[in-house]
């Protein structure tokens, strides 16, 4: 089995690390930990900026990719199997790739709890990718208790 959790670095991913190692536990399984970064400037069509910005752009990669390390270092220890992976690009479009690329069997997403107006406003990534992910997709809420 293959897990794929997907990580934004919000008061809900500890959680969500948490419940997808759970379940790796359980299911003998591979664990990704996906965290989607924002593209490049110039990949959405922008000029790159000067070095000091896109010396900052590479320090927030840095520690993302370094807090990322630490969540599969904490899940190895448990002794799941753990792959941390770090991918520039739009959010949802990113994850349905993994999705399809790893030929995932599940996904654990974070419930940030917007209100059902702003995800009508703005979007949600977890309904777009409960729609378009054509398999089981696990919500954690925020403050689960069991996780």
């Amino acid at each position: 089995m293959k897990i794929l959790a997907g990580i934004d670095f919000s008061e809900v991913s500890d959680q969500v690390v948490n419940k997808a190692a759970e379940y790796a536990l359980a299911f003998d399984a591979k664990l990704w930990l996906v965290h989607v970064a924002a593209p490049n400037p110039d990949f959405v069509g922008y000029e790159v900026g000067p070095k000091v910005v896109r010396d900052h752009r590479a320090n927030e990669l840095k520690k993302e990719h370094a807090k990322l390390k630490e969540y599969a270092d904490a899940c190895e220890e448990m002794g799941v199997r753990c792959i941390p992976l770090l991918i520039q690009g739009t959010t949802l479009d990113t994850i349905l790739e993994v999705l399809n690329k790893l030929n995932v069997d599940l996904v654990v997403i974070g419930s940030h709890t917007n209100s059902s107006l702003y995800d009508f406003v703005v979007g949600s990534i977890k309904n777009e990718l409960f729609h378009k992910a054509k398999l089981p997709v696990l919500l954690v809420p925020r403050n689960s208790k069991d996780s």
